[in-house]
């Protein structure tokens, strides 16, 4: 790579539903972002990776994390809760990316410091909509830090 190329953002998209981790990897292509996106599918293996253990040993950090709230196990609450509670992963912004429409969800992610809380679209026009928003937003106008 140039060194005056972008680097590659790096993604962790927590998400149980295959049909839904499809519609993200289509629209993230669609939108032409960099990226390197690795998919976990429960709460316990988000945390394990981003603590690099249990076969995580040699994951990267991500710059930005996308969080479905309804996952197997450690539900999505609890990983945002775990993730804002250690010092070396709270800068990670941490996007809840969730099917819930419940007033008590929103609440409680941004109570546990979410970045923000999108609805999931339903449809591929939806989904690429909201990934080039998250794009625009995180990647083109925020700054974040380098590691």
């Amino acid at each position: 790579m140039d060194p005056g190329e972008p680097r590659p953002i790096e993604i962790l998209l927590v998400d149980a539903n295959p049909g839904d981790v499809a519609l993200t990897r289509r629209a993230l292509d669609r939108c032409k972002i960099s990226n390197t996106l690795t998919v976990v599918g429960d709460g316990e293996s988000a945390i394990a990776h981003l603590q690099r253990r249990e076969g995580y040993e040699s994951a990267r950090t991500p710059h930005l994390i996308l969080l479905d709230l309804g996952l197997p196990g450690m539900d999505g609450h609890e990983v945002l809760e775990t993730i804002k509670a250690d010092e070396s992963l709270r800068s990670i912004p941490v996007v809840v990316m969730t099917s819930s429409q419940a007033e008590e969800d929103i609440v409680r992610s941004y109570d546990t410091h979410a970045n923000c809380y999108i609805k999931k679209p339903i449809d591929m026009e939806g989904f690429k909509k909201a990934i080039e928003a998250i794009d625009v937003f995180w990647f083109s106008i925020v700054r974040l830090p380098s590691s």
